[in-house]
């Protein structure tokens, strides 16, 4: 048994249901849950992170490489170390409304994310995938994106489902300047 921890529930003073979990706090997770930083309507002009992320330095807006059409940036909210997403410039909503050179550079960086997160940190499998529409999930609905989660065998463990947290072992600016400096630099589309 872990210091400090018992099987009888403990005396909580102030709110809360007393019980033998330990508490383990993110309180920066609630500027995800208030919605900081979301857009403040449909529009690229309505505060977009995804549109205002290219006009920072790569190093302040996370960005592991930029191309043509799209460019791959870190998620501030990751699933997992190394979680990125690819992202088109263009602000658009549906995947349908891409044309075709978005397409496929979005496709070609999505290979490109898998070869170097491969590369930097031996990823063993991937989640990747978009959600269409805040129904969906999507966390900014207005603005496509693809996300590309590293996965590991044994990667899960009890601290997501019983602590509600996530255990990363990267600060985000040391983990994009790992990937980019492993990002293959020619296309790997055919």
């Amino acid at each position: 048994m872990l210091t400090g921890m018992t099987s009888e529930p403990e005396q909580q003073i102030g709110v809360g249901t007393p019980d033998a979990f330990q508490r383990l706090w993110t309180p920066h997770r609630m500027a995800y849950i208030q919605g900081e930083s979301k857009p403040s309507g449909p529009g690229a002009g309505d505060g977009c992170p995804f549109c205002e992320i290219p006009s920072k330095s790569d190093e302040d807006g996370l960005i592991v490489a930029r191309g043509e059409q799209v460019y791959a940036v870190l998620n501030l909210y990751p699933y997992n170390g190394g979680h990125l997403m690819v992202v088109p410039y263009r602000h658009v909503a549906d995947y349908t409304e891409l044309d075709g050179p978005e397409t496929a550079e979005l496709a070609d960086f999505t290979k490109r994310a898998m070869v170097a997160l491969r590369a930097a940190s031996g990823a063993h499998g991937f989640n990747i995938g978009m959600n269409q529409g805040a129904e969906a999930g999507a966390g900014i609905a207005a603005h496509l994106h693809q996300h590309v989660v590293p996965r590991w065998g044994g990667d899960t463990n009890f601290m997501p489902v019983v602590g509600h947290t996530k255990v990363l072992p990267q600060l985000l600016g040391d983990t994009r300047t790992m990937l980019a400096g492993v990002w293959p630099a020619e296309p790997l589309s055919v």
